[in-house]
């Protein structure tokens, strides 16, 4: 996978993530401040504008750009969250031309332990990391097995979006949410969700992608 393949990812993202934006901000409504859907959309719509000014040269390269500017560009917990998830994986990529789904893997496996380590999130909290974890670890035995591309990647966006729903019995331990005790419980997490898209965005792009 070379430098376009990950523009296109960023790119089915970005459509994803505008797609969803007000299910996105009407969950966190329920649970927050009702700002992710729309600060998530201008980030990654930043991100774009950022690929444009200065095309990367190298996946990894391409993963601290999308990271650094979703740090700056959007707003809460969820701009340093996603921001340090890609940012790690793209350091961990490192000056590599192409990469293969086992690196990418090990990637998004240190973007995840970054991410924990930042918001001190686990499985099971109610947070992105109730969708990333399955996923890197699905992506990870599907790698493992010799699975495909497309059949890694499908594995672990179901397994993301299968972590996601988990979250709606959950109660929140973290942020925001966790101020409403067991009244964020029976709501889906958006945070959660998100991840799920960019997850099944990474699928998409595998399975039309160069």
């Amino acid at each position: 996978m070379n430098t376009a393949f990950i523009t296109d990812w960023i790119d089915e993202i970005t459509r994803l993530v505008a797609a969803e934006r007000e299910h996105l901000t009407a969950l966190d409504a329920a649970i927050g401040d009702a700002d992710h859907g729309a600060n998530l959309d201008r980030g990654f719509a930043a991100v774009r504008t950022a690929l444009s000014a200065r095309p990367p040269g190298t996946p990894g390269d391409a993963l601290v750009l999308l990271g650094g500017t979703l740090i700056r560009k959007v707003g809460g917990a969820s701009g340093p969250l996603f921001g340090t998830f890609f940012r790690q994986a793209g350091k961990t990529l490192g000056d590599s031309p192409e990469v293969s789904p086992a690196e990418l893997a090990a990637a998004l496996a240190d973007g995840l332990a970054a991410v924990r380590a930042l918001g001190s999130a686990e499985e099971g909290d109610k947070t992105m990391v109730d969708a990333l974890t399955p996923a890197v670890r699905a992506l990870e035995q599907a790698v493992q097995d010799g699975a495909g591309r497309r059949k890694a990647f499908d594995a672990a966006a179901r397994a993301a979006e299968e972590g996601a729903r988990a979250t709606v019995p959950l109660r929140a331990r973290k942020g925001r949410a966790s101020y409403l005790g067991e009244r964020s419980m029976g709501h889906l997490d958006p945070g959660a969700l998100s991840s799920a898209l960019i997850m099944r965005a990474l699928h998409i792009s595998a399975s039309g992608s160069r």
